[in-house]
C-alpha cells in the first residue's frame, strides 16, 4: 500500500477497535510548545512535577521516538446519560444543576469520565493492537493514553480531531467535549490531516462556569485553582479559601465542559464499560465508613482507585462541609478521629461548617 492507502486502512482498523475518531499529525514541534514552557515557568502546573521533568520530550516527539514521522491521534467518546436525567444532553435536570454531573442532596458529584471503568484499562490494550498492526506494515511505535510525554490536545488539534476551546479542552463538532484522547507515535510517514477551524467565536461560557476562576483567560488555565487538580492530583490539604467553592464535587469537575454549547450534539458512547457504576449515586456520608479494603473493592477497575482512600475521603469531607446537615455529623465526627491526618483535619473543618450553618438558621 502507498501511504494514503495505508492511512485509510489504519483509520478503518482504529474504528474496528472502538475509536470514534482518528486523524494524523506530523511528528513535529507541537503548536503551543512555547506557551507550555511559559506555563511551567509560572508554576501553574502546581505539584505535577513530572510535567516539568519531561518538558523537553513533550515538546519534541523525536526525543520520545527517534525517527518518528507521524502521530496517530485517536478519540473515544465516553458520554453516558445521567441516570437521574431524562432530558437531552444539553439540558439540566433541575434549576442550577449541571447536565454532565450527578447532583442531589445525598450523593456527591463525580466527573463523568469516572462514572464507569478506568479508561486506561479500556484503551491501552487497543493501542497495543494498533501497534501490532502498524508493525506488520514496517512501523515502530510508542503509544500513550495520557501516560507519557505527549501533549495530546495540542497534537489532536493539529490533526483536526477538534479544536481547543477557551477552557483548553478539545471540542469535537459532533461529539462535544466528551472524548478520551490517545496518541501513537510512528516511524511511518503518513499523510497528515489539517487543523480544524476554531468554532468558539465570542462564547465564554466555559470561563464563566468555572467555580474557582481557574480559567484565567481564553486558553489559559491555572491548575492550582482547578477543582480537578485539587481533588485528584493534589496530594495534600485543599486550601481552606477554595474549599467552599468545591461544593459537592468529590472527584474532578465538569463545569467548563458542561457549559459548552457544542455538547448539544453529545451521543451515547458505544463502549459499555463506560456505563455508570453504583458508587456514582452512593450517599456521601456512606463513603466515610470505607476502610482501605472496602475502598479498593468498591472502586476496583475505576479511575477513582488511583487517588486512594485518604485523598478521596478528604474530598468527601469537604463536600459534606459544604452541603451536609446535622444528620451527617456523626459520620464526620467519627472521621475526625481517623488515623490519617488528612482525613481528620478536613472532617473537623466540615463539622464546624455544618454547625455554623445550623447556628445561623436558628
Amino acid at each position: 500500500m502507498n501511504p494514503a492507502e495505508l492511512k485509510t486502512a489504519l483509520i478503518h482498523e482504529a474504528h474496528t477497535h472502538g475509536f470514534d475518531v482518528c486523524r494524523v499529525a506530523s511528528a513535529e514541534k507541537p503548536p503551543h510548545a512555547g506557551e507550555f514552557r511559559e506555563w511551567l515557568g509560572e508554576e501553574k502546573h502546581g505539584d505535577m512535577a513530572w510535567l516539568a521533568r519531561n518538558a523537553d520530550r513533550r515538546t519534541d516527539p523525536n526525543l520520545v521516538l527517534p525517527g518518528a514521522r507521524s502521530i496517530l491521534m485517536l478519540g473515544m467518546n465516553y458520554w453516558q446519560r445521567d441516570p437521574n436525567q431524562k432530558s437531552e444532553p444539553s439540558e439540566a435536570r433541575q434549576p442550577g444543576a449541571q447536565a454532565g454531573q450527578i447532583r442531589n442532596q445525598k450523593s456527591g458529584t463525580i466527573a463523568r469520565y469516572a462514572w464507569g471503568d478506568d479508561y486506561h484499562d479500556i484503551i491501552e490494550p487497543r493501542l497495543w493492537q494498533l501497534d501490532a498492526w502498524l508493525q506488520k506494515h514496517g512501523g515502530t511505535q510508542r503509544q500513550y493514553v495520557d501516560t507519557g510525554p505527549l501533549l495530546e490536545r495540542d497534537f489532536a488539534a493539529l490533526a483536526g480531531l477538534g479544536w481547543q476551546g477557551k477552557s483548553t479542552m478539545l471540542i469535537h463538532p459532533k461529539l462535544g467535549t466528551w472524548l478520551f484522547l490517545a496518541g501513537i507515535l510512528t516511524t511511518l510517514d503518513l499523510p497528515p490531516d489539517g487543523p480544524m477551524h476554531d468554532h468558539c467565536g465570542k462564547c465564554t461560557r466555559c470561563i464563566t462556569a468555572c467555580p474557582t476562576g481557574a480559567i484565567t483567560a481564553p486558553q489559559k488555565l491555572d491548575a492550582r485553582l482547578c477543582i480537578s487538580y485539587l481533588t485528584i492530583e493534589n496530594k495534600g490539604p485543599i486550601p481552606e479559601p477554595l474549599r467552599p467553592l468545591i461544593g459537592d464535587r468529590i472527584y474532578g469537575c465538569d463545569d467548563c465542559l458542561d457549559a459548552c454549547p457544542w455538547n448539544r450534539f453529545a451521543q451515547e458512547s458505544r463502549e459499555t464499560r463506560f456505563a455508570t457504576r453504583e458508587f456514582v449515586t452512593m450517599p456521601l456520608r456512606d463513603f466515610l465508613a470505607l476502610d482501605d479494603g472496602a475502598f479498593r473493592t468498591l472502586f476496583r477497575g475505576s479511575p477513582i482507585k488511583r487517588i486512594k482512600r485518604v485523598r478521596f475521603l478528604r474530598n468527601v469531607c469537604v463536600a459534606l462541609g459544604n452541603t451536609g446537615t446535622a444528620e451527617d455529623l456523626p459520620a464526620l465526627e467519627n472521621a475526625a478521629h481517623d488515623p490519617a491526618p488528612l482525613i481528620a483535619e478536613h472532617a473537623e473543618w466540615a463539622v464546624k461548617r455544618i454547625q455554623s450553618r445550623a447556628a445561623t438558621q436558628t
